[in-house]
């Protein structure tokens, strides 16, 4: 694969795409046109160029789908050869005798295609997680998408609803991707807070974002949804803010919300190649893909939760001041004080007695203190059936601890190894376990098993409503990105503390857009409702009954809908040894 030294300048493109296919052929020329004059070598559009995805029927969708060479693919493709440079394209696309289960024995997907300056089609990837309607008409990928190798880095293709979750563009960065290349077709206010820039972060990739501005329902259909769905015609807009944004979750550039634009920068493909967080750590060799393997699974149902979930509990989180019997003493008075104000979940920091949650290397025995600490936090909790989290060090493992009044009600091992607990990680740790509590299912994540994706997918999948984190992050993005997504992808409550951090993410009840809503539409669809930690003690409440409710639209389930089929990559021992697919024949 080549390396690639230097700078690369980028663009990403927004614009309003309508019934019209000449018209929208003309805004695509317009943005590739402007991009080459802002020196761009490469240009993302928006998803869906050629119409609108909103169709009366499949006929409709093969209607105004493209095909391979036709006279829209062949003139973005001669405008790239003119400009001499790259173009991510995405469209609904019909390929003729690919789907001989069909009557018409033809698949319509939504397509990213990406042009290489001379007007071939480098590469092509379906999407493979559909959003709302686009089910009804459009079949979903049967492969995963290509890491195209390029003179300039080496790029992945997908589209919107791929960035909503995890899998796809981990699966990219796996494979080696080194710039993620995104359209999107959205009027989700999230999408350019939350879900574009965590997946840089959480990957350590770039990632060039184009989304839509203008009316996303055709202009006949706008008043009646509006007033259907209870929420103003602007709502139904794409939401814009196209950006770019570095390995770290930066936005270093960003396009206004309601106007056509083109925003451009300079990037460093290279610099996709290191994954080390600040402690050295390599956040992908530290994965433990033995464990993903449900990911990668079909899914089924969990264990059943034997009770109502509670529609609201109270939970804190905890901040003590110094370290050792200090750190006890105060720790011990604010559970006591959060307890008796009727939270259900308290969260220390991981490994609260040591300032920022280090051990000293020369410390004789770090577990000296665990087991007197144990036993004055759970007396701390007697009297009520509250839970608190926290961490110690257990036999050379750092371990999370679920107590309550009782003593230990749940054990879990730091599962993903770390420079700044060298050695402390299981070996080959067996899948977390979760607890019932009377209020819902609670999991535990442990240290920097937080910075992994798949750790929070395992406990969506075990039927946890909330999640208790005990981790300081390292990097700005572990906190103000990482958990909030964990929360939204996810549909957990997540419950959060860390030396000098911590936020309690609750699930929304306004969750989605084509479901009843309570209250105005605030634009946000899937972010939590976010309270960041103050001082000592902070309380908040989360909604584990919320967590049953993971349809973020029509047939679009967060957690299920995942693309379990095509999640290979993640499960790989060697994921970036896995086979790149050969660039696509030209088109022109």
């Amino acid at each position: 694969m080549a390396r690639v030294a230097g700078s690369v300048r980028v663009a990403a493109a927004q614009f309003a795409v309508g019934e019209d296919k000449e018209s929208n052929l003309a805004a695509v020329l317009r943005a590739v046109d402007e991009a080459a004059s802002l020196g761009a070598a490469l240009v993302v559009l928006p998803e869906f160029c050629n119409h609108l995805s909103w169709y009366g029927d499949r006929a409709h969708a093969l209607r105004e789908a493209c095909r391979p060479e036709d006279p829209f693919l062949t003139a973005v493709a001669q405008a790239a050869a003119r400009h001499g440079l790259f173009v991510k394209l995405h469209v609904t696309l019909a390929t003729e005798g690919a789907a001989p289960d069909r009557d018409d024995g033809m698949r319509i997907t939504a397509a990213s295609l990406l042009f290489g300056p001379d007007g071939t089609l480098l590469g092509r990837a379906d999407k493979q997680t559909l959003m709302g309607s686009e089910n009804d008409h459009l079949d979903p990928a049967d492969s995963e998408g290509p890491v195209i190798d390029t003179p300039l880095g080496r790029f992945g293709l997908y589209s919107c609803m791929e960035g909503v979750v995890n899998e796809v563009c981990r699966g990219l960065a796996l494979r080696g991707a080194q710039v993620l290349l995104n359209s999107l077709n959205s009027f989700a206010l999230d999408e350019a807070s939350l879900h574009i820039p965590v997946r840089a972060a959480e990957n350590k990739v770039w990632v060039v974002a184009a989304n839509k501005i203008g009316p996303l329902i055709p202009d006949d259909h706008l008043a009646a949804v509006s007033a259907g769905l209870g929420v103003p015609p602007e709502a139904l807009h794409g939401a814009g803010e196209s950006q770019i944004v570095r390995p770290d979750g930066t936005v270093v550039a960003r396009a206004p919300r309601t106007r056509e634009a083109v925003v451009v920068a300079d990037i460093e493909p290279a610099a996709a190649d290191d994954k080390r967080r600040p402690d050295g750590t390599d956040l992908f060799a530290a994965r433990r893909p033995w464990l993903y393997g449900p990911i990668a699974s079909e899914p089924r149902p969990s264990s059943p939760f034997p009770a109502e979930r509670a529609a609201s509990v109270t939970a804190a989180v905890l901040r003590p001041a110094g370290q050792g019997e200090t750190a006890l003493r105060e720790a011990v008075a604010l559970v006591s004080r959060a307890a008796g104000t009727g939270a259900r979940l308290i969260v220390l920091p991981e490994l609260f007695l040591w300032p920022d949650g280090v051990v000293p290397g020369d410390d004789p025995d770090p577990s000296s203190l665990t087991s007197a600490a144990v036993d004055a936090l759970a007396g701390a909790l007697r009297g009520t059936d509250a839970l608190l989290a926290c961490t110690f060090p257990e036999a050379g493992v750092h371990t999370g601890l679920l107590l309550g009044a009782g003593g230990p009600v749940l054990r879990v091992p730091q599962l993903h190894p770390c420079a700044r607990h060298s050695g402390w990680a299981v070996e080959k740790p067996a899948p977390p376990s979760t607890h019932d509590a009377a209020w819902g299912r609670v999991a535990l994540v442990v240290g920097d098993d937080a910075l992994h994706p798949e750790t929070f997918r395992l406990a969506a999948l075990a039927g946890a409503d909330t999640a208790a984190v005990c981790h300081t992050g390292a990097e700005p993005w572990e906190h103000t990105l990482g958990l909030p997504e964990r929360s939204a992808e996810n549909r957990i409550n997540v419950v959060a503390a860390g030396h000098g951090q911590g936020a309690i993410h609750a699930l929304p009840v306004n969750f989605g857009l084509w479901q009843s809503r309570d209250g105005g539409f605030t634009g946000r669809i899937s972010h939590p409702l976010t309270t960041p930690a103050a001082g000592p003690l902070t309380l908040s409440d989360v909604h584990p009954a919320q967590a049953v409710r993971r349809l973020v639209s029509r047939r679009t389930d967060l957690v299920d809908g995942r693309p379990w089929r095509l999640a290979g990559a993640l499960t790989a021992p060697d994921p970036g040894a896995l086979a790149v697919p050969e660039p696509a024949p030209r088109t022109s």
